[in-house]
């Protein structure tokens, strides 16, 4: 495609949003990290400085992946999967620890996430089997092996151990629901979830009793609309009784997985978000202490009131009380200083970077170019639900980057070639020969 074509059908608007999210980010960023005898100045070794850099060389990654045709996305997805995957690996042995998780490579003083770019490559190669034409997603092998592509990096990233970002991949279920598999997949999964938080929480006993008379009321209510009907069907109980068979198996591994697998500030986070310990002490304890960051959070969003402090006023963030707010708690500052009205703006910004995302991957003509557009809006999705809810206390601390706001160059640029991979497939849908 001309590259005058590519000015023309590329959504201005995506771009708009993306420029605004970067730019409001930055300023937050600025404000958190830049020390009072700097303000009006510039240095390049301050956070904000080096951010910007990076929001540099994202320009130039974004004309990089412009120029690119569009079809080598989809032709070497394959090769760029295990490539990706390769530097997963690669971080058990050459990885730099950080923080308790070996998730970076270390160059220097220079640190890089592969991570952040695995989301991408597995957005892809994802998204090319799906298209595949001999890929039918009714068809249970298949399911399994498109589950697969999406299970190695979590595996992978989990190792690390990094949950946070493995959790991202989660956004790869919807649209496999969008692309055919059936919703009930979708329930089985998240249900297993959240027997796996019931059981930390009230123990298996109550756990499996509330599952089971469930079961129970389900089966009942099916015979009894059955029993109404002309022609009735055979009510099947064995997928009842394998799915209670599952959550009795998840149920009793949740102790040895909570023990094992988590580790321990993993565990503070659970016990303070399900306020799992019963001793008042203690837990006041893990409040002053894990649960430091988000008090923290709370007290400086909750301070911002209607309008905000304004721009650099912001006492709690300029005081540094909350830790990481210029990475994973930058939100804080949007609170503290913007006020409801900023934040408010921001959500806004998001869901409507969101939806036209949405917009955009129905309208595709190829089912790669579907397939990998839903797929960058669950990724967002996810990344802008959990890191909010997070910051404001309803879901746990799993570290987890806002899109376009938390510092860093390996998110920024990850969560940049995902974008405009998408806007280039879409500016080429005119050329596509392929049937949506």
């Amino acid at each position: 495609m001309a590259k005058n074509t590519v000015v023309k059908k590329i959504d201005w608007l995506s771009i708009v949003f993306y420029m605004l999210l970067v730019g409001i980010g930055w300023l937050n960023i600025y404000s958190a990290s830049v020390p009072v005898e700097e303000i009006g100045a510039f240095n390049i070794n301050n956070l904000y400085g080096k951010q910007l850099i990076f929001i540099g060389l994202s320009v130039v990654l974004i004309l990089f992946i412009l120029a690119i045709e569009a079809k080598f996305y989809e032709r070497f997805a394959s090769i760029i999967y295990i490539v990706a995957m390769l530097s997963l690996i690669g971080l058990f042995i050459f990885g730099k620890n950080v923080n308790g998780a070996r998730a970076w490579y270390g160059i220097g003083s220079f640190t890089l996430q592969p991570s952040e770019f695995a989301k991408t490559a597995t957005a892809l190669a994802f998204a090319k089997y799906i298209s595949d034409i001999q890929t039918h997603i009714k068809n249970f092998q298949d399911q399994l092996k498109a589950i697969l592509i999406i299970a190695i990096p979590s595996i992978l990233i989990l190792l690390q151990p990094d949950p946070g970002s493995t959790l991202v991949y989660s956004a790869f279920l919807f649209v496999l629901y969008r692309e055919g598999l059936p919703g009930l997949y979708i329930f089985f999964l998240i249900s297993l979830a959240f027997v796996f938080i019931a059981t930390l929480k009230f123990g298996i006993p109550i756990t499996l009793a509330v599952i089971g008379t469930g079961i129970v009321i389900y089966y009942l209510i099916k015979r009894t609309r059955n029993q109404k009907k002309a022609h009735k069907k055979k009510i099947k109980i064995l997928p009842m009784i394998l799915y209670f068979v599952t959550c009795i198996a998840v149920s009793g591994a949740t102790s040895y997985i909570y023990d094992n697998v988590f580790k321990q500030h993993h565990r503070d986070r659970f016990v303070l978000w399900l306020r799992l310990e019963n001793d008042p002490v203690k837990m006041q304890e893990l409040k002053r202490d894990i649960g430091y960051n988000i008090n923290q959070s709370e007290t400086a969003i909750g301070s911002g009131g209607l309008m905000g402090k304004g721009f650099l006023q912001g006492t709690r963030t300029r005081g540094n009380y909350v830790p990481e707010q210029h990475t994973d708690y930058i939100f804080t500052t949007v609170g503290e200083e913007w006020g409801f009205a900023g934040t408010l703006f921001v959500v806004l910004l998001f869901t409507a970077l969101l939806l036209r995302l949405l917009f955009l991957a129905e309208r595709q003509r190829s089912q790669f170019s579907r397939v990998y557009g839903y797929s960058v809006a669950g990724i967002f999705f996810i990344h802008f639900m959990v890191n909010i809810g997070m910051v404001i206390g309803l879901l746990p601390t799993i570290g987890i980057p806002l899109p376009f706001f938390s510092y860093g160059g390996s998110g920024l640029w990850g969560f940049t070639i995902l974008l405009f991979i998408f806007l280039k497939l879409d500016a080429n849908r005119g050329n596509d020969w392929m049937e949506a």
